[in-house]
């Protein structure tokens, strides 16, 4: 039997078992699962490449000629959300890529002068100029937090790249003609970090006490999730990346509408301003323990996935998703993966 043959068969059979598998791990809960791979753990060997203006960092995993994933991290966290996800992929013969966002971790911007901007547009054009770079010409693309902004940015504004998307919190294009609009004091209150950030007070505190923010902004968001000390050293060494601070803070500050944006996505920018919808087929995920973003049934962003769109809650996982319930995240992409 021949090696294409092998996969193929592996890979109609995973996709087949994901379906049935999805819906047990959506319901599961999460506390009964692992937390996670050992801290010990971690996403080596990297390899780097030039793409678009950024010189990105990345970690691959399984084989070749797979079906493509690429697994997008958010802030405060890095790759390593990916750890299991990445493993469980690549063991159902899909080619996972796990890229460190611009500010992150080994990715480095290529010019000195390029503005460090974090905006919306900006993050979905890196995933597209990695997929040039790297010569890929459609994947799954699935993220949470900025990783998941990026995915519907590439997803509305590319989907012929893109096979499948998966994100935690449905719909994340930002809404930037909105962003005054107050939203209820409860959830207000859980925004402490953004408007904290408009301010140089906040600019300051970001650059003195990355870990210390970081860190409130795990255990607030992920009340349940009971991760050690090592599994959150492993992310924050991302944090130290010299551009974090400037990207962090352009990309809190421009979806207010109080920084600028870069001039060569202002185009993208416009074609994301009427909040474009996902065409693609997409699996969106919500945790019912998440401290900052409520779970939902998904109806209410609904009319922006006019594809097939799946909609599920983890049961007992917070804001990061894909590191506290990592057999519900895979099995998501795995719905989406493509033979």
């Amino acid at each position: 039997m021949s090696d294409s043959i092998d996969l193929r068969r592996r890979l109609i059979l995973g996709a087949a078992l994901s379906g049935v598998a999805s819906r047990a791990f959506a319901q599961a809960d999460a506390a009964a699962r692992p937390a996670g791979a050992p801290s010990s753990q971690r996403m080596e060997p990297l390899h780097h490449i030039d793409a678009g203006p950024l010189n990105i960092g990345y970690y691959e995993a399984g084989p070749a000629d797979g079906p493509v994933a690429i697994l997008l991290h958010g802030f405060p966290y890095d790759i390593h959300a990916y750890v299991v996800v990445a493993a469980q992929l690549a063991a159902q013969g899909c080619r996972v890529i796990v890229p460190y966002l611009r500010g992150f971790g080994a990715t480095r911007f290529r010019d000195s002068t390029t503005l460090r901007s974090g905006e919306q547009a900006a993050l979905g054009a890196d995933v597209i100029a990695l997929m040039d770079a790297l010569g890929i010409r459609r994947a799954v693309i699935a993220g949470h937090n900025w990783g998941g902004r990026a995915a519907c940015v590439a997803a509305a504004l590319w989907p012929e790249r893109c096979s499948g998307m998966v994100t935690v919190n449905s719909y994340l294009v930002q809404d930037l003609a909105r962003a005054m609009v107050p939203i209820s004091p409860q959830y207000e209150a859980a925004l402490w970090y953004e408007y904290y950030f408009q301010i140089e007070r906040g600019r300051a505190g970001l650059a003195a006490n990355r870990r210390e923010i970081a860190r409130i902004l795990w255990e607030d968001w992920s009340p349940d999730w009971d991760f050690d000390d090592a599994t959150f050293d492993r992310a924050a060494a991302a944090y130290d990346n010299p551009d974090f601070v400037d990207v962090v803070i352009h990309s809190y500050r421009h979806r207010f509408g109080l920084a600028a944006g870069d001039p060569q996505y202002a185009e993208l920018q416009r074609r994301l301003a009427p909040l474009p919808p996902i065409t693609v087929p997409s699996v969106t995920l919500d945790g019912d323990a998440d401290g900052v973003l409520p779970a939902s049934d998904g109806r209410a962003s609904a009319a922006k996935f006019t594809g097939r769109r799946i909609h599920r809650v983890v049961r007992g996982a917070g804001h990061n998703v894909p590191q506290e319930a990592p057999e519900a995240f895979a099995a998501a992409v795995m719905e989406l993966v493509k033979v």
